[in-house]
């Protein structure tokens, strides 16, 4: 197990959706090991295989005690009552903005052995939840911001040090 350094917005990665998984083997295990210990560092509630540059459809998550990961998770069920909540990312340090997400989620995936997994909770499990997922699709908590949000959240990033440049 290794904690595997962060991808931050700007990098390609993290824009791109993932790949399903379909092999399940050693190299997965070790992905998921990683992604656990990673995950566990202070601050930390969620963290996406985009995050440390591999374009697997897997996350982990460690919220109020529960520390688990989901492979090819799919959103499944999400509460009608919506709560506008900060939200922030570990690949868009230091910056925090009201996004709108479903009080309650449910995903469900499979683990390290192709079995069955469903994880739900309220919250900010259920905002850990949608979040990791919008990384296997993609998109980034700023993409669900308000138009003049957007653009402000984009002008920080890209004057921060750690905003990714092409080199």
């Amino acid at each position: 197990m290794a904690i595997r350094p962060l991808r931050y917005f700007g990098d390609p990665v993290l824009k791109s959706p993932s790949d399903p998984v379909t092999v399940f083997d050693a190299k997965l295990k070790s992905l998921v090991d990683d992604l656990m210990e990673s995950v566990t560092l202070p601050g930390r509630a969620g963290l996406a295989a985009p995050q440390i540059g591999v374009g697997a459809r897997a996350f982990s998550y460690l919220v109020d005690g529960r520390h688990g990961y989901v492979v090819n998770p799919v959103i499944v069920e999400l509460s009608e009552k919506v709560h506008d909540g900060l939200e922030g990312c570990l690949s868009v340090p230091g910056m925090n903005f009201p996004t709108r997400r479903a009080t309650f989620a449910t995903v469900r995936g499979v683990d390290v052995n192709n079995e069955p997994v469903v994880v739900s909770g309220r919250g900010e499990l259920a905002r850990c939840l949608q979040h990791e997922t919008d990384h296997l699709d993609g998109l980034l908590y700023l993409d669900r911001l308000d138009p003049a949000q957007r653009k402000e959240a984009f002008r920080l990033a890209r004057a921060s040090d750690w905003f990714w440049k092409a080199r």
